[in-house]
């Protein structure tokens, strides 16, 4: 097997083994959940290839877990009194998780996301607006906290609809914005409507998290031009915490290897990856006692570079970002489909204000359409440039303006409508 972990200077190892090992003394004494997972693992753990000592631990597995023991399993290592955070993930790719932080845990969560903060070049000075409804999503409660942590001022925008968070922001000046990229699109659209003019306010940064179009370079693009701003990229998980940030080269993302130790494996032989090819993102974070996370298998799909990026942050660089789920990918007639490759392609088109893809069943053979709106000129051009880099031929679908749904969170851009069993 090729074991291959990034590993940036000795320090910076033997410190990450170092808390590795107090976590897994922690875990066996403490929690349930690792403690009947490591039954019989030898400690400690002192090189990268004894992690393959250690069993990944997968979102399936810890939603059974609280299926067996609700309402909040066993991987969570103090009595309910000593939790302060209740947050769930999203549940779209399954049954949400629920998940409790500390104090100590919460702290540990926006320390990792005043990181986010700092790489993007955001300052004490700086009003920060948060484009989102303050629900069981945990991404921009920790924002919020790094904010005020930061000595920033934080600008909520809960229960606000569209034009009213955008007027808000506009009068109150302020300088970042936080949200999806989809939102910040969709923004983006309804100032149009409203004759506001996005591109000369006071908002210079824009932080976004929740899809991998943040780091797409034709998304980041489009969201720069409309609203005459910065992007920066930021990605974390409920069950993990905020583990990578893009920086100002806007390249890729870095995963902050001072509080998490990162793999990439091949999701089907579970082995490492060599740098350059594609793989599964595993991650174990190393601060969050309350609910920690060991050699979890992320669903996310990236390729990393051994060398350091020309920011000189010496962490983990993931070019490109996130590349979609590994789950879902999908074979169309022999061609390997992922919605963020498509997403790359659409919106070369300034001019396609939404998409959507539909995967279905003709003549026992699986398809993909793409449904657009914009110009309908649009249509054989787009057309043309997905069939010559994507090697297949895709119909695309025009749609009438406002006839394809806008999100505020996560975006829901693709519909499976295939029917089972058919050759692919």
């Amino acid at each position: 097997m090729n074991y291959h972990i990034h590993e940036t200077d000795v320090d910076l190892k033997t410190n990450k083994f170092h808390r590795l090992n107090e976590l897994l003394v922690f875990v066996t004494g403490f929690n349930e959940f690792y403690k009947e997972k490591y039954k019989g693992i030898h400690l400690p753990i002192t090189s990268v290839k004894d992690l393959s000592r250690l069993p990944f631990t997968t979102k399936r597995e810890l939603a059974e877990d609280q299926k067996l023991y609700p309402p909040y399993g066993r991987n969570h290592s103090y009595p309910e009194g000593s939790y302060i955070r209740y947050h769930q993930t999203s549940g779209t790719t399954g049954r949400p998780l629920k998940v409790l932080d500390t104090a100590k845990s919460w702290d540990w969560w926006s320390d990792c996301w005043v990181e986010v903060l700092k790489s993007a070049g955001v300052t004490k000075k700086d009003r920060a607006y948060l484009a989102f409804s303050f629900g069981p999503f945990i991404g921009f409660w920790a924002a919020h906290e790094a904010v005020q942590k930061l000595g920033s001022m934080a600008i909520p925008g809960g229960s606000m609809s569209s034009e009213e968070r955008l007027n808000s922001m506009l009068q109150n000046e302020a300088t970042v914005l936080f949200c999806t990229p989809s939102y910040a699109l969709h923004l983006a659209e309804v100032a149009e409507k409203l004759g506001l003019n996005i591109q000369d306010s006071t908002i210079r940064k824009i932080i976004t998290a929740g899809e991998p179009g943040g780091s797409v370079p034709s998304t980041r693009a489009q969201i720069e031009n409309l609203w005459g701003a910065k992007l920066f990229d930021h990605v974390g998980m409920t069950e993990i915490g905020a583990y990578g940030y893009s920086c100002q080269e806007q390249r890729g993302l870095h995963v902050n290897e001072a509080q998490f130790i990162a793999e990439v494996i091949n999701p089907d032989t579970l082995e490492h990856v060599a740098p350059g090819e594609r793989g599964e993102l595993v991650l174990t974070n190393l601060g969050r006692f309350g609910y920690p996370m060991i050699r979890y298998r992320t669903g996310d799909a990236v390729v990393y570079q051994p060398e350091a990026c020309a920011c000189g942050t010496p962490f983990l660089f993931l070019p490109g970002g996130l590349l979609g789920r590994t789950d879902d990918m999908v074979v169309i007639r022999g061609v390997n489909i992922y919605p963020s490759s498509i997403e790359a392609i659409v919106r070369e088109f300034a001019s396609i204000k939404e998409f959507r893809i539909i995967y279905y069943t003709e003549l026992e053979m699986n398809q993909v359409k793409v449904q657009i709106e914009g110009p309908e000129e649009v249509v054989p051009m787009l057309a043309q440039l997905l069939r010559k880099r994507v090697g297949l031929r895709i119909e695309v679908e025009w749609m009438e303006d406002n006839s394809l749904p806008r999100f505020t969170m996560k975006a829901r851009r693709v519909i499976d409508n295939r029917t089972a069993g058919v050759t692919v």
